[in-house]
């Protein structure tokens, strides 16, 4: 049959697109409630710096590299065969060309807000500390040499593929991006917070989140932003798409349960921290087991991701490694289990169905080559950077905050104390008076 134009998987993949898109702006919510009042627009801002980058190099080489017909070694796409998508959106009859019945300039789309939250990710584990440009920078050089590769690998034909060499074993499975996103985010920021070090203070002043009920709308949005990325990954308004929303629900729901559970035994309080980072635990867990799962084993992967990443957290504070927002403990490790134990769970394959060790052999081969491919590129560009442009902003910066000191800027003004150092926060012709510019680290601490 001629591939014709199918409207109603072009509508559902706009849609979807569009929810993934709203995952950045809700991570950013979700990352800036837990940072400090001093912190709180730089944390957002490397959020939307992330959308600013990717777009833009998305369009330029990253669908080519990720998605390119000519391979570079089953590892990267071409980055030159698609330049600025040139023949990736129209023939030459200048007819829109079509993959399935979806435009391709539809995929394109899709795609890019995959690549956007990935990268945005990371910023969680150097909060309160990087320079801006240095971040800006990194985001560039990421996103091409760990994420597009990674991208072209699982999804692309490449290596990780059902059309790589693993596939001899059993057929590889990442439904949305365990791989590719999680743990390819989540090593990233391991490696960042090493290269980076520590906050000042980090082990001996209480840096508590500020803002919870932002957290927590943060963490819905992410939920609701999560059902393009999980269920629009079955590309296709059927039965499928159905399994993984059914799935993704039900493994968060049961996460936040897990975690929550542990705090309770743990700490004796249940809290509203531990609900909104149980949320995205599941979130993350589910992402590359959404279509393989039935909901029952939906609900057992969510319940031990929730409880995993609970106690993942806190390896931080006995490993000595500065992780400020917790994306080693919560993306790495969910993204691990996710991946791994759909060799366990799945219903075609899972050693739990009785199909024997081949899958969650595989599952564990591809995860551990994610691991390593993001460890040697991240180590890489962050060691360049450390080197060249440098990545911490001064001591007396970062106790001051870094929202006045590198954007001039404060997230929230009590009767001044803490606007922008211009004037521009109140909307004043002058700038304010020194002792109103700053808030001090004791004023922020909590």
């Amino acid at each position: 049959m001629e591939n014709t134009l199918d409207s109603g998987l072009t509508a559902w993949m706009l849609v979807s697109a569009s929810l993934v898109l709203l995952m950045t702006p809700g991570l950013a919510l979700f990352y800036g409630g837990m940072v400090r009042t001093k912190s709180v627009l730089n944390m957002m801002m490397m959020s939307y710096g992330a959308m600013g980058v990717v777009g833009v190099v998305y369009v330029l080489w990253g669908w080519s590299m990720s998605y390119s017909e000519s391979s570079i070694g089953g590892i990267v796409g071409n980055p030159f065969t698609h330049f600025g998508l040139d023949g990736a959106i129209t023939d030459s009859a200048g007819e829109y060309i079509l993959s399935d019945g979806l435009p391709v300039v539809v995929d394109v789309g899709f795609q890019v807000t995959f690549a956007i939250i990935t990268v945005a990710l990371i910023s969680g584990a150097i909060a309160d500390r990087a320079r801006f440009g240095s971040w800006l920078v990194f985001t560039a050089l990421w996103v091409t040499l760990a994420y597009f590769p990674m991208a072209h690998m699982v999804w692309g034909g490449g290596l990780l593929s059902g059309d790589g060499p693993f596939a001899s074993i059993a057929e590889p499975v990442d439904f949305a991006g365990g791989t590719v996103d999680h743990i390819n985010a989540g090593v990233a920021a391991l490696v960042l917070a090493l290269i980076v070090g520590k906050r000042q203070g980090f082990g001996r002043v209480a840096m508590r989140p500020h803002n919870l009920p932002l957290v927590m709308l943060g963490a819905a949005l992410l939920w609701f932003g999560w059902f393009g990325f999980n269920a629009g990954s079955a590309y296709g308004a059927d039965g499928v798409a159905g399994l993984a929303w059914v799935n993704t629900t039900t493994a968060t729901a049961a996460a936040i349960l897990g975690w929550l559970l542990v705090e309770r035994l743990r700490d004796g309080h249940a809290t509203s921290l531990g609900a909104a980072s149980g949320i995205v635990a599941g979130l993350v867990a589910i992402t590359p087991a959404a279509g393989s799962l039935s909901p029952v084993g939906s609900i057992a992967l969510g319940l031990v991701a929730g409880g995993l990443c609970a106690f993942a957290v806190g390896l931080k504070y006995k490993l000595g490694y500065d992780d400020s927002l917790d994306v080693v403990g919560v993306h790495l490790v969910a993204g691990l289990w996710g991946t791994i134990a759909i060799g366990l769970l799945a219903t075609d394959g899972g050693i739990l169905y009785g199909d024997g060790f081949s899958l969650i052999l595989v599952q564990a081969l591809i995860a551990l080559v994610a691991v390593a491919i993001s460890a040697v590129v991240t180590t890489v560009i962050g060691l360049l950077i450390k080197y060249t442009m440098g990545w911490r902003i001064s001591e007396d910066d970062e106790v001051s905050g870094i929202d006045s000191t590198v954007h001039a800027e404060s997230g929230y003004d009590f009767g001044g104390v803490g606007a922008s150092r211009a004037g521009s926060v109140l909307g004043a012709s002058s700038p304010l008076p020194a002792q109103a510019s700053t808030v001090t680290d004791s004023e922020v601490s909590a």
